[in-house]
């Protein structure tokens, strides 16, 4: 009626309120009705929607702004359950599906709700909360008024629940009123953990703050002074805004009518529509500006809100221990950037002081000392009770249950740092020992056992309604299948150790080694290429990793052909599925296994599967065959094979596996914090001895079992396995052959220039060929003339020097003797040009060579060893013909040594002929000392 009489008789415009969530309900559908503006800066119910309500206008956070900060926090400790406690009304109850929503995007569960009476007694909540001490969870979201909030704290202070172990996160609606609480009640909250609204620092908001505690203190002297909330500062800004509005609309006057034969009643439905409402409407949704309370803007109905601050009550007040916003999660800072990571992590967030004035994060969950033990299902009466097995003792009625699944399980909870009480439950009993797996895991999914312990498969289907602890096994599925000896009779075995492309490429490798070696030495200027000894550096390593390549080749090969001879004798009867298939063989399972969906799919005969129980009904199976009314093979989950070889290890190996698997595991409930935990201790029990100990008491050592394992393939050593040694060869080999190649052809461009250049400064210039002929005849005649002059007036003396070093090559000397005149045509050193003078001055003898000339070696029919010197002589004539002496010393068997001269011309390049020859008597010997301290002997 209030509103009415406001409606009615003070014609507003807009009505600022109401308080409560409960009361905005009612309200802002009368005013959507006569279209009037209802603005509230307290209502955060997320029922009060802008679209359903278009009048009504939150000036204040809703409820599902903060859920997202609170995730927040949760998911940076890692906490899996949450209960959250509310008053139980519109207020409280609209914060629930945003809260859930949120929650299982981060993966965590809400495993009970906890709703109050907003009238609720001391005695109520005090039932509420010891409630709430018989659960595991240890993490409580608490959303509601501060008047129910002081009230719950304070109990919850009694009875020891704000102790070590406990997580309280208070919502805005109560932890924004902490400073307005009493210290009490505010002691009795100390290390809850809370979200609020951040109100950014400003000279405005410090000025108004002073205005507002001298007033207060003016109006007020005898109470406390009232602190400033940010419902105080949404208040003040919703009213500019409202002032704001009203001003852009220019509302000078009240536009409501009513019917004179209505005058009397006091109703809405005698009222009309306001006409300034639509115009006042959309100037309070079109303003925008800097408030006390930070940037107010009511754009879409309700105030943006961007940023919140977590706050930790301590002590009498509360610290800000770290912000939260939509873009850059948790952090220290209100101005601060977190970096490139997609969640936040507990250094996002300053030192926390938990309830019990602990700084040690809390787990979030405990086993509570006065609850049920944990209800472990266990299977019992299954095929391996090696894995798993259990027995009732008859006296106390106590489940004791023994095997490789328990003891790692036992292994596991006594690692976990904190007392796990457990029981076991044994499910499968003597009715309904056939019961699957399947159902033994959905026990668990219907909250029959808190966790499923045995050999359990980890399957899809499976994790859809139950959470999985790491593997404790091996994975994969396999076939156990009987052995028979089979010699390889092949004549050509010898051929199996390299695959067909490994023999082909080896030899094609080789041609083209041998190749790149050969010319190799033929650019080197080799001419016995085709001795066995190479001289070329970069042949030689060639060549050296080539042989590398081959000893490496050779010990592979060695290896594989011994193994084929020796370790291939034990032949599988079968060797895959596929074979089965195609011979249509029956082959057997474990009962209750889901083996045999599995095979089904495979496409096998629903009479040729067959379930067996234990493991010596698959050796007697096997040991019929499939043709006596057994199985040829036997398929199934690795650890059941690995159990059945350690047993029967003669006469049957494993062949596969044929898929892979998840392995072994525990399951839980979904949701349970116990996954992580128990999956740790799995982790660090795989990880060690401890594993290997317990492997060797329930199964035994392997290792003394020779077929246990999968049986190989044919071992042929592919391409790839020498790819590197092939390939350094054949890049040895070709960068070898391109850099001779490059530096022959370089070197013959360099040396045909200069062979030109000689030869142009040779060539006579002459006008044509016979003018060419007669100058070569005339150069014949007077070097016949030069010979027979030496030939009648002087005689050749020819010394060869010997050295006292072994490597050193001999030095020759020649002297000319004239009559009446002498001539030492000596070398002076290497590459020098000598001269010997005479009297008609007509000689210049040069040397090519360290010793003065050539020496070369040569063998005739005869097999007379010959030395050949060449004194290169070089006429003075114009024509500048070249003369050559060649010297021959010739030494036959059993005669004596003799000298030859053979006399050279040559008129040009292309034009030789032999002018005369010389015959030289060896004379007497004669020893000469030369400067060098050498010897030698005169011919």
């Amino acid at each position: 009626m209030c509103i009415l009489d406001l409606l009615e008789n003070y014609n507003v415009q807009a009505i600022i309120g109401p308080q409560k969530s409960s009361q905005a309900v009612f309200v802002s559908a009368l005013g959507n009705k006569h279209q009037v503006p209802i603005i509230s800066f307290t209502a955060t119910s997320t029922s009060l929607s802008s679209r359903r309500l278009p009048y009504f206008i939150q000036a204040t956070a809703r409820d599902s702004a903060q859920v997202c900060s609170i995730a927040s926090i949760i998911k940076t400790y890692g906490w899996r359950e949450v209960v959250p406690i509310y008053v139980d009304n519109d207020y409280g109850r609209g914060i629930i599906p945003d809260l859930v929503n949120v929650l299982e995007g981060i993966d965590a569960h809400i495993p009970y709700r906890s709703a109050i009476d907003e009238s609720a007694t001391g005695e109520q909540i005090t039932l509420e909360l010891y409630k709430l001490m018989t659960m595991q969870t240890r993490v409580f979201v608490v959303h509601m008024s501060s008047s129910l909030g002081s009230h719950f704290f304070t109990k919850a202070k009694e009875i020891g629940m704000m102790s070590k172990g406990f997580v309280w996160i208070i919502t805005d609606g109560l932890a924004s009123l902490i400073d307005s609480l009493n210290t009490s009640v505010v002691e009795a909250m100390n290390g809850a953990l809370g979200v609020e609204s951040y109100v950014p620092k400003s000279t405005e908001l410090d000025n108004f703050t002073m205005r507002w505690y001298m007033r207060s203190r003016n109006d007020h002297p005898n109470d406390p002074i009232l602190k400033l909330s940010i419902f105080g500062l949404w208040s003040y800004d919703t009213i500019w805004a409202v002032a704001q509005a009203a001003e852009k609309a220019k509302v000078t006057e009240a536009k409501f009518q009513r019917s004179p034969a209505l005058k009397n009643y006091t109703s809405s439905k005698t009222l009309e529509n306001s006409r300034n409402g639509p115009a006042v409407l959309k100037a309070i949704l079109q303003t925008k500006f800097e408030g006390l309370s930070g940037y107010f803007d009511l754009s879409d109905g309700q105030l943006q809100v961007s940023m919140f601050q977590i706050i930790n009550v301590v002590g009498k007040a509360h610290r800000v221990i770290g912000f939260w916003t939509a873009q850059n999660g948790i952090s220290q800072q209100s101005d601060q950037r977190r970096s490139n990571t997609t969640y936040s992590t507990t250094r996002n967030l300053n030192i926390v002081i938990w309830p019990g004035e602990s700084t040690e994060a809390p787990r979030g969950w405990e086993i509570p000392t006065n609850g049920k033990k944990l209800r472990v299902g266990i299977v019992a009466g299954g095929g391996y009770p090696k894995y798993i097995d259990a027995n009732e003792d008859s006296l106390t009625g106590e489940i004791k249950a023994s095997g490789l699944a328990i003891e790692i399980f036992e292994e596991a909870v006594k690692r976990l740092p904190y007392a796990l009480p457990y029981e076991y439950v044994v499910f499968n009993s003597k009715q309904n020992v056939s019961s699957s797996y399947d159902d033994f895991v959905r026990q668990v999914y219907l909250k029959e056992f808190d966790v499923a312990v045995g050999d359990i498969t980890i399957r899809y289907n499976r994790s859809l309604y139950v959470d999985f602890t790491l593997p404790y096994t091996e994975s994969g599925i396999a076939m156990v299948v009987p052995v028979k000896e089979s010699v390889d009779k092949n004549a050509w075995i010898f051929l199996k150790p390299l695959t067909p492309g490994m023999w082909f490429g080896t030899i094609i490798l080789f041609i083209y080694t041998g190749i790149v070696i050969w010319l190799l030495e033929l650019l080197g200027n080799n001419k016995n290429v085709h001795e066995e000894k190479v001289k070329r550096l970069t042949s030689r390593i060639i060549l050296v990793i080539w042989l590398f390549f081959l000893v490496v080749l050779k010990s592979s090969y060695t290896a594989s052909l011994t193994s084929m001879l020796t370790v291939q004798q034990l032949q599988p009867t079968v060797t895959n599925v596929e074979e089965l298939l195609k011979t249509g063989q029956s082959v057997g399972y474990g009962r209750g296994s889901y083996i045999k969906s599995l095979l089904e799919e495979l496409s096998f005969d629903a009479s040729k599967i067959k379930p067996y129980d234990t493991p010596e009904d698959y050796h007697n199976a096997l040991s019929k065959g499939s043709e006596n009314g057994g199985v040829a093979a036997l398929v199934d989950e690795i650890p059941y094979i690995k159990l059945f070889l350690a047993e029967h290890c003669k006469g049957y190996t494993m062949v596969g596996p044929i898929y892979k698997t998840a392995g072994f595991g525990y399951a839980l409930q979904k949701g349970s914090p116990l996954v992580g935990d128990i999956s740790q201790a799995i982790l660090n029990i795989t990880g060690g001895d401890t594993i290997i100990q317990i492997e060797k008491k329930w199964i035994g050592d392997q290792n003394n079992c020779q077929n246990v394992g999968t049986i190989s393939g044919t071992g042929s050593l592919t391409f790839d396995s020498f790819a590197g040694p092939i390939i350094a060869t054949g890049v040895a080999s070709t960068t070898s052959l391109v850099i001779a190649l490059i530096t022959y052809f370089c070197k013959n461009k360099q040396v045909r220039p200069e062979n030109g250049d000689s030869e142009q400064i040779l060539q006579p210039e002459t006008g044509g060929d016979e003018e060419r002929q007669c100058q070569q005849a005339a150069r014949a005649r007077g070097m016949h003339g030069q010979i027979n002059k030496v030939m009648r007036d002087g005689s050749l003396v020819m010394c060869r020097e010997q050295t006292n070093e072994p490597l050193e090559a001999p030095t020759w000397s020649a002297e000319l003797r004239l009559r009446g005149a002498r001539s030492a045509l000596a070398p002076q050193g290497e590459d020098s040009e000598l001269q010997g003078q005479s009297p008609s001055g007509i000689w210049q003898v040069e040397s090519g060579n360290r010793a003065g000339c050539r020496r070369q070696s040569s063998g005739d029919t005869l097999a007379a060893a010959q030395e050949q010197v060449v004194v290169a002589a070089a006429a003075a004539e114009p024509w500048r013909t070249r003369r050559t002496l060649l010297a021959t010393r010739v030494r036959a068997r059993g005669q004596a040594v003799s000298w030859q001269a053979f006399f050279w011309a040559t008129g040009g390049p292309t034009v030789s002929s032999q002018i005369g020859r010389l015959s030289v008597s060896c004379g007497k010997k004669t020893e000469v000392s030369s400067e060098n301290n050498k010897s030698g002997t005169c011919l």
